[in-house]
């Protein structure tokens, strides 16, 4: 008689062991070692059957599909009747199944034994007998999307007093007109983001920013929020639309004057003037003062020269001029009788009214780009380009009657800084148009990763991507950021409308950090994104691969990201020494009283250990924390610095050295500032919405200190047991913010049509 697992039942002992280790096709080498010596060592099995089991863990006979059904029918079987603790006590129900194979007094002579081999193989228990189950929920399986708090209030407070405009653009571009240009031919997509550019100038929108007299409406926030609610669709038409009628024509607006007033910005708020803002050089990128452009006053003719005097001095990636731009404000230093006067701004005509390209002028085309496709970027240079005098843009200097320079800001520095600040918009629009991709793409990826399903325990269901923790913790901290960068953002615009001239240095030093911080995180986040969304996410369709391509020039615009947060730190840095400039001995005493006190309650060893939930989700301890990395990164670099020159370094090389240090500086200002503006939302937010707007707060404070824990740790600040803790709790956070995600997400109230079809799509299709 031939001898099967079924006539002979004794055998079935080795059946769960042996089908476990099929279970992914591969029998290992240490496997089938472990099962043989196993088998060898049984005395109460005839060599019959030792060679019938041998004959089953046989590495070049596997078993065949019909034979693993035929076993596994079996395990459920006695799975459907009983709940063994392990491998070895389902075995022995299955042998018992239909007599008593093994007595009481059998098993407790194998039993060691196979335990023993259970523990050989690596085998876990609950794990393995879950995985025979036929089908089982699972904590991960049961996590599933909810709806805590209204999406209409959440909307209503991320708008704010700005809904009515934003209500009013995402109509716009809801429209049929405004249906995403496919075609790779960048002369087609230019024409096509033009074509778009003229539709919102007729509504209102190009204008929107400049005085009323002048066909506009006075309202320099309300253009911000129209930039940001463009981003939700197409980032050349927001770039093409920021050129038009923000650099070129604000530029127009803070640093002219009247006549300047009158004779263009009704014309470029209806796109009736397309120009360009043509400050970056070649060789001068970041470096305005550097720039090499001249124009050379000619007192005879009461005229400007402007000229490009070495190649490398040309104006290059000038937006709206490779096609269609017919002036540009040009930033030259200004010559007079060979004196140089510094930079200056001068209105510089390109083109004629028949795109023409004019004498002395020449240009040519970026060409085909990374990202932003739909703009025009062009390299200008000028031969002796001659323009009138009152093409000055002459608000803060001017050459008067007798052709002499004049300005009311005596300090050059002060002046150059001054018609720089002006410009500081561009700074406030570019993190907010990159907060509006960020937030798209996170409503992309988290919507379809609570659709797509993949994985899951063997014998149940696949389990939505959204419900694994390791798939939270790549996107719920960017949507944690994206709240508090919202906040910022918003703190930031109110500054700079209510702005007096004694805080312009720290609004200036706020916008070039919050461009900075914004930017990075929404070239990380769409990365994740990217990412969380596999193959789909890199279909063109779906937008992602846009979004990023699009926003990885943010980090450069406007200046380089790097560059701008050494501007932020040095502006710490001067306020630190300001600070104690002001202060008296009793001033400077209480200020060494406050840090030992700070030193005293803040690292002792409770403090340093504390672990309890409600002390780090304390937004006090959260405040704490940040100002004190601060404080401490702003005085340690003060006195690095001074250490350094004292030593005898120069201070351009002392400067250098401390790039590293100031960059942690910027951060630490820039996270504490982000913080307080959350913790002030959720104080005034209403009520229903405060549950969903903690767990958001709570992520982004934890993460931050998670990030900053090697920093916190060599301070002394936190022991490893408290860093071990906010880990936990960073997981924990994730995994109860993925309940509300996707309603989050529906909040920022995207258009549909600026999102993707992967969205819509059902687990089976996904």
């Amino acid at each position: 008689m031939n001898i099967t697992f079924l006539n002979d039942p004794k055998l079935n002992i080795l059946l769960p062991v042996i089908y476990l280790a099929w279970q992914d096709d591969i029998l290992t080498k240490e496997e089938y070692t472990a099962l043989n010596d196993f088998i060898n060592n049984q005395d109460n099995f005839s060599k019959a059957e030792k060679d019938f089991l041998k004959s089953k863990i046989d590495l070049n006979n596997p078993p065949g599909r019909s034979e693993l059904f035929f076993w596994k029918d079996l395990i459920n079987k006695a799975l459907n009747n009983h709940k063994p603790e392990n491998l070895t006590e389902l075995g022995f129900f299955i042998a018992n199944a239909d007599r008593s194979t093994y007595s009481k007094e059998d098993i407790k002579v194998i039993e060691p034994q196979l335990l023993k081999l259970e523990a050989q193989l690596g085998i876990i228990s609950n794990e393995a007998i879950s995985s025979l189950c036929e089908t089982h929920d699972t904590i991960t399986n049961k996590l599933k999307t909810v709806e805590s708090f209204s999406k209409e209030k959440m909307t209503a407070l991320l708008d704010g007093d700005q809904a009515a405009i934003i209500n009013r653009v995402k109509k716009i571009i809801s429209q049929p007109e405004f249906a995403f240009e496919t075609s790779t031919d960048i002369t087609v997509y230019r024409e096509k983001v033009l074509e778009w550019c003229k539709i919102l100038a007729k509504q209102g929108f190009g204008s929107h920013a400049y005085p009323k007299q002048y066909g506009g409406a006075g309202d320099i926030e309300g253009y911000f929020t129209i930039m940001e609610t463009l981003s939700y669709h197409d980032l050349s038409l927001v770039i093409k639309f920021g050129v038009q009628f923000g650099l070129w024509g604000m530029s127009v607006m803070f640093l002219g004057t009247e006549k300047h007033f009158e004779k263009y910005l009704k014309d470029i708020g209806t796109l009736d003037i397309p120009g360009g803002f043509a400050m970056t050089e070649t060789h001068h990128g970041s470096n305005v003062k550097g720039l090499e452009t001249t124009a050379t006053y000619n007192h005879k003719s009461r005229s400007f020269t402007i000229n490009t005097p070495v190649p490398f001095a040309r104006k290059e990636y000038i937006g709206n001029t490779a096609l269609h731009g017919e002036m540009v404000t040009v930033f030259a230093k200004l010559i007079i009788d060979d004196k140089d006067y510094g930079v200056n701004a001068f209105i510089v005509p390109i083109r004629d009214r028949h795109k023409n390209v004019l004498s002395g002028v020449r240009i040519e085309d970026c060409g085909h780009k990374m990202g932003l496709n739909g703009v025009d970027n062009g390299v200008i240079y000028f031969d002796n380009v001659v323009i009138p005098y009152d093409n000055m843009l002459d608000r803060f200097a001017q050459v008067n009657e007798k052709g002499e320079f004049e300005t009311s800001i005596p300090s050059d520095n002060r002046r150059f800084f001054t018609m720089l600040g002006t410009l500081v918009g561009g700074r406030i629009g570019i993190p907010r148009s990159a907060l509006a991709a960020a937030k798209t793409g996170l409503t992309i990826a988290i919507k379809y990763g609570d659709n797509r399903r993949q994985f899951g325990p063997n014998g149940g269901l696949e389990v939505p991507v959204l419900n694994y923790r390791i798939h939270q913790q790549r996107l719920m901290p960017y949507l944690a950021n994206t709240f508090a960068i919202h906040f910022g953002l918003q703190y930031l615009t109110k500054r700079f409308m209510n702005r007096t001239e004694d805080d312009m240095q720290e609004i200036e030093a706020l916008a070039a950090g919050m461009k900075s911080y914004s930017t990075w995180n929404t070239r990380d986040a769409l990365q994740e994104c990217r990412e969380a969304c596999g193959g789909k996410g890199y279909l063109s369709e779906n937008r992602i691969d846009d979004l990023k391509n699009d926003t990885e020039i943010y980090t450069t615009f406007e200046g380089d990201n790097t560059v701008l947060m050494q501007l932020v730190a040095k502006n710490r840095l001067g306020e630190f020494r300001k600070q104690f400039s002001e202060m008296n001995i009793a001033t400077i005493f209480s200020y060494v009283l406050d840090q030992a006190k700070t030193a005293v309650t803040e690292k002792n060893p409770f403090a340093t250990r504390n672990t309890d939930d409600s002390h780090l989700k304390d937004p006090e301890f959260h405040l704490h924390a940040f100002q004190y990395r601060e404080k401490e990164l702003v005085s340690s670099a003060a006195r690095r610095f001074k250490r350094l020159v004292d030593d005898g370094l120069d201070t351009f090389d002392a400067a250098n050295i401390m790039h590293p240090h100031m960059l942690q500086i910027a951060f630490a200002y820039l996270d504490r500032v982000f913080l307080e503006q959350f913790q002030l939302q959720l104080k005034s937010a209403d009520e229903s919405l405060k549950e969903v707007l903690t767990r958001l707060y709570n992520l982004f404070a934890i993460n931050k200190l998670q990030e900053n824990k090697a920093w916190y740790l060599e301070q002394g600040y936190m022991e490893g047991v408290k860093t071990k803790a906010i880990r936990k709790l960073f997981s924990q956070l994730c995994w109860e913010i993925r309940r509300d995600a996707v309603p989050i997400v529906e909040s920022f109230n995207i258009p549909e049509n600026c999102l993707a079809p992967i969205i819509t799509t059902n687990s089976e299709q996904a």
